[in-house]
């Protein structure tokens, strides 16, 4: 098992001195292609929405309010190119597919709600911040 010491001087200390160069190391890049995938508007919450177990489309579609049928298709496809999410169809009539959290998945839980948490314990203060950072603009 790795410590969280040797894990974090694997992926920081490489990331000091020239950043720009540190990016296109597998270090680098791994952390930015991780955070291109989940970190965008829709990700996250599909996965937080799929960690009780699977979900039909149009329920997964029905719990997130504000995603077309077209942006939940290309997430759910991301996903399950990453090895994050499973599909699978039944061969029924009408057809019926379902989604659900991979092994690899399950463990992003953890740090998605460390970061949901983190957001909403600092809410505050971020917007304190904002405001003050707007007043001197």
């Amino acid at each position: 098992m790795i410590e969280s010491s040797e894990l974090s001087a694997a992926v920081f200390e490489p990331l000091e001195g020239n950043e720009a160069a540190c990016l296109e190391t597998g270090v680098g890049r791994a952390v930015r292609e991780l955070l291109d995938r989940v970190g965008d508007k829709w990700s996250l919450l599909i996965i937080g929405m799929l960690r009780t177990g699977e979900l039909r489309f149009s329920e997964l579609q029905r719990r997130i309010p504000g995603i077309s049928q077209r942006m939940l298709t290309l997430k759910l496809r991301s996903l399950e190119r990453d090895g994050l999410v499973s599909r699978t169809v039944y061969a029924e009539v009408p057809p019926r597919v379902e989604y659900e959290l991979t092994e690899m998945g399950q463990t992003l839980i953890e740090p998605a709600l460390g970061l949901a948490l983190w957001a909403v314990k600092h809410q505050p203060a971020i917007t304190a911040a904002r405001e003050v950072f707007d007043q001197k603009c």
